[in-house]
């Protein structure tokens, strides 16, 4: 597999990188050991978690397969903090002692010093944005991650931290990662553009629409998918729309043509997009996980990229198109 450039960072990450959200809850261990296995083999290194899948189970079971199943210095790791589960629902917490002790603990539970790429999960607007980056250069500084970055952040936020980060002590900012997918380009209005103007590396989740841009959802809701899912249906039905419905046809036209699956024209458009580094696929089983794996070598005719990108196109304007 294709290994890319996290931005203006010496890190080199796969092309795609492993998702855990489903481990732990949909995605057992003996499952979650086969997907492990089959991306490493595959030459994936990017596998990436965080602090609230599975209310830190998804961390744990990684952990324990770490060293048992895979070497740690084969992967590099990413987690994400600032969102927790209470009683009463999720609560967004960005502030430095949630952020450090959070690191801490999934530390513990992936059974390791350090990982690669620590990620603030969600902005958080009771929280001073300076101490929430000020965190990120503790983290670095501390040793306890190697480089740092922002998740679902969007791009003044994104320029503020770079701004903050910079200095003497070369910690700056890394990455950025986002939801982006034929079904959902509003990164391309500004998030893209900054990410390249700042040399951020982007990593894009869900670039399969959420499953949608598989195809499977074309004639009926399957009974065994998230769709299908009582705690992933409302995650899943954004995408099922008339206006997704058009852009699932366009895809699986294209993959007609091609003679090849929905799932490797819609990863093959977006690693074909600027300053995408990695597309975090999160299988829920290791047969889907190996459909994605397929697809990692496939480029997309000049025609057939151009006319995806007319089909999904966001509308722009004042002021990101003067």
């Amino acid at each position: 597999m294709e290994l890319r450039q996290l931005g203006r960072t010496g890190l080199r990450v796969s092309a795609l990188g492993l998702g855990t959200m489903t481990w732990a809850r949909d995605t057992d261990e003996l499952d979650a050991a086969e997907q492990l296995t089959d991306f490493v083999d595959a030459g994936g290194t990017l596998v990436d978690t965080a602090a609230s899948y599975a209310g830190g189970d998804a961390e744990s079971l990684l952990g324990t397969l770490l060293g048992s199943r895979v070497d740690r210095r084969d992967l590099h790791l990413c987690t994400k903090a600032g969102v927790r589960h209470t009683s009463s629902g999720p609560m967004v917490d960005a502030s430095r002692g949630a952020l450090l002790d959070s690191l801490d603990e999934s530390l513990a539970r992936l059974g390791t010093d350090h990982v690669d790429l620590f990620l603030v999960h969600a902005p958080d607007a009771g929280t001073p944005f300076t101490e929430t980056v000020s965190a990120l250069r503790q983290a670095v500084t501390s040793g306890r991650t190697r480089y740092v970055g922002l998740s679902n952040h969007p791009a003044w936020a994104t320029a503020q931290a770079a701004t903050l980060l910079a200095g003497t002590d070369d910690v700056g900012l890394a990455a950025v990662e986002l939801e982006y997918s034929l079904l959902q380009r509003g990164v391309d209005r500004e998030v893209v553009p900054a990410a390249q103007a700042l040399g951020l590396g982007l990593l894009a989740w869900s670039p399969l629409g959420r499953g949608v841009l598989t195809g499977k959802y074309r004639r009926a809701l399957p009974a065994d998918s998230r769709g299908a899912s009582p705690h992933l249906a409302g995650f899943v039905e954004p995408y099922l729309d008339h206006a997704s419905s058009g852009i699932v046809e366009a895809v699986v036209t294209a993959a007609e043509g091609l003679g090849r699956a929905p799932l490797d024209v819609a990863l093959a458009w977006l690693l074909g997009r600027p300053t995408v580094a990695s597309a975090i696929v999160g299988a829920r089983t290791p047969a889907q996980l190996r459909a994605s794996l397929d697809a990692a070598e496939l480029v997309l005719p000049e025609a057939v990229r151009t006319a995806l990108d007319d089909v999904s196109d966001v509308e722009t304007g004042y002021p990101e198109r003067w």
